[in-house]
């Protein structure tokens, strides 16, 4: 995909899943999708509230005539909303997973769309005064699994380390799963950190915690390198960083009206200047 210049609707949409919402439409006029209107709801990750938020404010100050109403959440409640029609798009900071897809499908006959808004570098947080400063991704996996449970075994201190995880519903969690655990199960967590913002703070109460959140989350925690890598929008763009991931918007049938007018304009110059001023990698870049 380019990575310099503005990206059309149609290059932003992942092409198999609206090949297939489009064939779910044309097979399938049972279903029904959340009529267009003056206004465009979104509810979902807690990871992107602040992206959502000032992408919103920056629409509606060019766009008097439509209103956006963001939530948070939780990637897996944006799922919940999406489905009942209360919401036109839910925020994930994760791909829709294989049940998800199948309970779009039985509720609207689509398969739904993805609409990739910005880019993450999921951090891998601990306290200042913690001496580690890089890790491998087998160590990590280790950790989060509950393989490794003292610092020294990674070159730290002689002391337990201290799991701070997402809660279940939350797309980060299960990302971090997924990439990071690869079909193993998580160790118990010291502490469940219920929002985004709340890991920074999670780490800092706990000298000897670790814990995960999004490049935007965290203020005073040290992010950790990971095979020697830092979480950068650098080091995401030359596509170094093992963490890096999409942040996604999911409509469940191709976006009209507003929906599609709001969308548009996310992926436009001006869209992606917000979501770097939000601290996020925007898509794509001029230089």
């Amino acid at each position: 995909m380019p990575t310099k210049g503005p990206w059309p609707l149609r290059w932003i949409a992942d092409l198999a899943v609206l090949a297939a919402a489009v064939l779910g439409l044309i097979s399938c006029g049972c279903g029904s999708t959340p009529a267009a209107s003056g206004a465009v709801r979104i509810a979902g990750s807690d990871t992107m509230l602040p992206v959502n938020r000032r992408l919103a404010e920056a629409f509606m100050r060019g766009h008097p005539g439509i209103p956006i109403h963001v939530q948070g959440g939780s990637t897996g409640r944006g799922v919940e909303r999406l489905l009942d029609g209360s919401v036109d798009l839910c925020a994930a900071s994760r791909p829709f997973r294989p049940q998800e897809i199948s309970r779009l499908y039985d509720r609207f006959g689509t398969m739904g769309l993805r609409f990739l808004v910005a880019r993450d570098a999921l951090s891998v947080l601990v306290h200042p005064a913690n001496p580690v400063r890089s890790v491998s991704m087998s160590q990590l996996a280790e950790i989060f699994s509950g393989r490794i449970v003292n610092w020294s075994r990674v070159g730290g201190p002689d002391a337990p380390i201290e799991v701070v995880l997402r809660p279940p519903n939350s797309g980060t969690y299960h990302f971090f799963r997924d990439h990071v655990l690869v079909g193993d199960d998580y160790a118990s967590p010291t502490v469940t950190a219920l929002r985004a913002s709340d890991v920074d703070a999670a780490v800092l109460d706990r000298p000897y915690a670790i814990g995960y959140g999004g490049l935007v989350h965290h203020q005073r925690a040290v992010a950790l390198g990971i095979d020697g890598v830092e979480p950068s929008a650098e080091s995401v763009r030359r596509g170094e960083y093992p963490l890096a991931r999409y942040l996604l918007y999911y409509a469940p049938a191709p976006p009209q009206g507003s929906v599609r007018v709001f969308l548009e304009w996310c992926v436009s110059r001006e869209g992606q200047q917000v979501v770097e001023a939000s601290g996020f990698i925007p898509l794509w870049t001029d230089g």
